[in-house]
């Protein structure tokens, strides 16, 4: 009633200045007791330090500019086409600073009710994020549909001045700050490596006793996503560690790795919200859901740019997340991250070459070809081969070797069958994908 009276985009702006509460039963760094916004800490590794719950438009928001995740200018399940309207504009090599929201805890089969879902876990109310809760409650750009819409939150797009087909866009994450002390990582019927298949069968290699969740838990005839058996692991943060509870009170404990599973620039030609080649979950040569753990903070991510302006989109944060992605999802969580992007020209040497017609990156310790099974995403149906994204990415490896470090091709390839690693970025995606690692302190330049 309250969002119908006054608008969603000022409710959210009166719902983010009311500051947040409590702090995380039972946590041991929990949320600093100031509830207000302070901003993570890192370690001397780099990896981020929980250190106080960052409602929107408080804390620290390093960028040029800033973009909070209101209903207004997010898209739940779908990214934006190169029609899609900007939500902001920046030039080229400035930062922006963006709030990201995690779909778990506010999904269908969790109750569309994020207060009432962590409040399980004994979440203070204050401690739940404002934006997510006015997204759940509010979001009404498209008609929710959990059964065939993406899960995401998707925040952008976001024009740079500059940017046309045939550039590169170069997104470097400055950092990726945890907004919350806890996260979720969720196993779905019909997702994951362990799947049941379309047709109700156990898939290639397991029995039906291995499937995961368990047949018999399987709900979805009910309609109800509530009723469906999905399992959701409520995972808090302890100092810089995500912390799961098993049994008689055992705890295993795994470090954070902060970064976004969603970085992404406008791809698909299509004016329809909703359209097949939008969904949100396979990832493409623009980018998106490309869940590649190495890329948070000190990481540079190169895209083609398929849309004057580029288009820039997030979403898809993740606390921490195991090379595979098995169960569904990530350690999923809210994230504040701060980018600077940067047009590069053809010609220019501001990009590596590869990445003028495909996604690739790198890190101060190595370059990283990625390869995709299906880059067109959802168009045309789904190729989830390993083999199809293996041989890509030894592909773009060799293209990135031979024309960016003067590499005979033959040579290329034996270096990277002695040194380099390839490992699988995720399997669950559809789109499944491949990345590698050529290291830098090989070369001597």
């Amino acid at each position: 009633m309250i969002i119908k009276g006054i608008g969603r985009r000022d409710f959210f702006r009166a719902a983010a200045a009311l500051g947040a509460g409590a702090g995380v039963a039972g946590l041991t760094t929990a949320c600093g007791g100031d509830g207000g916004g302070a901003p993570a800490t890192t370690t001397s590794s780099g990896v981020s330090t929980f250190a106080g719950v960052l409602q929107p438009n408080q804390g620290d928001r390093p960028g040029d500019h800033y973009l909070p995740s209101s209903p207004d200018d997010v898209r739940w399940g779908y990214v934006p086409s190169v029609h899609a309207d900007p939500v902001m504009r920046m030039q080229s090599e400035q930062t922006v600073t963006i709030d990201t929201v995690s779909h778990e805890g506010i999904l269908e089969d969790q109750g569309r009710d994020p207060v009432e879902f962590f409040g399980r876990y004994d979440v203070a109310q204050g401690d739940v994020l404002e934006d997510a809760i006015a997204i759940a409650a509010g979001y009404d750009r498209t008609e929710r549909d959990f059964d065939s819409d993406g899960p995401h939150i998707v925040t952008g797009p976001i024009h740079v001045d500059g940017a046309e087909p045939g550039d590169v866009l170069k997104i470097e994450s400055l950092s990726v700050v945890p907004r919350v002390p806890y996260g979720v990582v969720s196993n779905r019927h019909a997702r994951g490596a362990l799947a049941l298949t379309s047709d109700g069968e156990a898939p290639e290699g397991i029995s039906l006793e291995e499937v995961m969740p368990p047949v018999e838990t399987d709900g979805r005839p009910t309609g109800n996503p509530e009723d469906y058996g999905n399992v959701s692991t409520f995972t808090p943060i302890d100092g810089s560690d995500g912390v799961m509870t098993y049994g008689d009170n055992a705890r295993v404990r795994f470090p954070l790795q902060p970064f976004m599973g969603m970085m992404g620039v406008a791809f698909a030609d299509d004016t329809d919200l909703t359209a097949d080649s939008l969904h949100s979950v396979p990832p493409t040569i623009g980018g998106g859901n490309i869940d590649i753990r190495l890329l948070g903070e000190g990481s540079t991510f190169y895209l083609p740019v398929f849309a004057p302006g580029a288009l820039f989109y997030v979403g898809d944060p993740h606390m921490a997340q195991g090379d595979g992605e098995v169960a569904l999802t990530a350690m999923e969580g809210s994230v504040r991250s701060t980018f600077r992007l940067t047009v590069c020209k053809p010609g220019s040497g501001d990009a590596p070459s590869v990445a003028y017609t495909y996604p690739f990156a790198e890190d101060a310790e190595r370059w990283i070809p990625i390869g995709l099974s299906d880059p067109d995403g959802s168009i045309g149906g789904q190729d989830t081969s390993l083999g199809v994204a293996m041989r890509r990415a030894v592909v773009n490896a060799l293209d990135f070797l031979e024309q960016d470090r003067g590499m005979d091709r033959a040579t290329a390839y034996a270096y990277l069958s002695a040194a380099a690693d390839f490992s699988v970025s995720q399997v669950v995606d559809r789109t499944v994908g491949v990345h590698g690692q050529i290291y830098k302190a090989h070369f001597e330049d």
